[in-house]
């Protein structure tokens, strides 16, 4: 599979989580729109929202949302899911932007 967010989970890249687990992996966008704007990813490769089936895994993406927002301490923040490519997606690779502070 020549998914970019599959290789960087797998450690193929020298890309620096801030947050992970069992679930999921968190860093920071190569393209930051916001202060902040962190990518949580799943370790699992779902292309996007419309193919998850998986209710416990969606679950864990938001509970991984809420545990790296309170480590790093931020307390408002907007999270964005693109699902397809003419609502912006553009890895197709299920994952959950975390925006704080200015938003460009």
């Amino acid at each position: 599979m020549d998914c970019i967010f599959c290789k960087i989970v797998n450690g193929e890249f020298n890309t620096e989580f801030v947050y992970e687990n069992e679930y999921a992996v968190v860093f920071k966008d190569i393209n930051p729109k916001a202060d902040i704007h962190l990518l949580v990813v799943p370790r699992l490769h779902v292309e996007s929202l419309n193919e998850i089936e998986d209710e416990l895994l969606l679950g864990k993406l938001m509970m991984t949302v809420k545990a790296v927002t309170k480590k790093l301490g931020i307390k408002s923040f907007r999270t964005v899911i693109n699902t397809g490519k003419e609502a912006g997606q553009e890895v197709f690779h299920l994952h959950i932007h975390i925006l704080s502070g200015g938003i460009n």
